[in-house]
């Protein structure tokens, strides 16, 4: 006899995958954009108020950001150990002058003007 669990598992984490590719998907960000650029023009026409704006954007950035938020939940909830948390990467190196030009200094001051009508000898 077949081993139903495993099948009825693998058919409800495909299911979870399509929901959440559906909905974080090309759907999801078109009706965001649609939404956030509909606020903007009611914002400019005075027909909303700052405070629903602002809870249109929130929610967007809930929805596309749910997945990190509940990675930073896990890892909290998990104890947030060494290599579980944020990595924070060295400081870069102390920025060096550049070494001087050894430009030798000539006997009389550069004048551009000098000679300019004189043809070259």
């Amino acid at each position: 006899m077949p081993d139903l669990s495993a099948s009825g598992s693998n058919a409800f984490t495909s299911a979870l995958v399509w929901l959440q590719g559906t909905l974080l998907g090309t759907i999801a960000t078109t009706v965001a954009i649609i939404a956030v650029a509909s606020v903007g023009i009611l914002m400019l026409t005075g027909r909303i108020d700052v405070r629903r704006a602002a809870q249109v954007i929130f929610g967007c950035f809930i929805l596309f950001g749910a997945s990190t938020i509940a990675g930073g939940i896990m890892a909290a909830v998990n104890g947030g150990g060494p290599g579980t948390g944020f990595v924070q990467s060295a400081p870069p190196p102390p920025q060096l002058p550049p070494p001087p030009t050894g430009r030798p200094a000539s006997a009389t001051p550069y004048d551009p003007y000098a000679g300019a009508a004189l043809p070259p000898r």
